[in-house]
């Protein structure tokens, strides 16, 4: 094996660990030594890869958020990519609200905006395309950063209050906002 793929490999292999000890006890008080002993390395081999356990736990939600990106065309089908959000959120919903517990909504709301805010500014791309209506750059970003906060926000609010739960009312309010919206401030452009 080349370094970059033994590298790769000690970084899953650390996160798996992660994942296992999340189910277990909060967040907070796993420690580097409980992750090193499971996944038979040193610390030095873990501080190599991380600065700390924090470094980790970002490192899993990116590398996850990165294979989620990657499964959907969100230009083609929001529906199937919410959809598919929302699995992740109930396939990992101890871990998700272990670190929602621990790090604080504030930084698990970065965990997702810097993956939605490219998402969220394709989907204006397209709809300025569509529309062949071009938008001040200033109010695109806007936009992006508008629809990214309230994206993660209500995600956050999902994976925190299982009495929200309603996965049929939550993707389609999600697909109707975003779609209409967009479609009204491009449509609110011709006239």
């Amino acid at each position: 094996m080349k370094q970059k793929e033994i590298s790769l490999h000690t970084k899953k292999q650390l996160a798996d660990a992660l994942k296992k000890a999340m189910q277990k006890k909060p967040f907070s008080k796993i420690t580097v030594s409980e992750l090193i002993a499971d996944c038979n390395i040193n610390r030095n081999t873990f501080y190599y890869h991380f600065e700390d356990i924090y470094a980790l736990l970002r490192w899993m939600f990116e590398e996850e958020a990165i294979a989620v990106v990657k499964h959907f065309d969100l230009l083609v089908d929001y529906e199937e990519a919410i959809t598919f959000v929302m699995d992740y959120i109930e396939q990992n919903d101890h871990i998700l609200n272990c670190a929602v517990d621990s790090i604080s909504r504030d930084e698990m709301k970065r965990f997702f905006y810097a993956d939605f805010i490219s998402i969220i500014s394709s989907i204006i791309e397209d709809e300025q395309e569509r529309s062949g209506i071009t938008l001040e750059p200033d109010y695109r970003n806007f936009l992006a950063q508008f629809y990214t906060n309230a994206l993660t926000g209500m995600l956050i609010d999902w994976i925190q209050n299982p009495k929200l739960r309603n996965r049929e009312s939550m993707i389609q309010y999600l697909v109707m906002t975003m779609r209409d919206s967009l479609r009204g401030i491009f449509g609110a452009e011709h006239t």
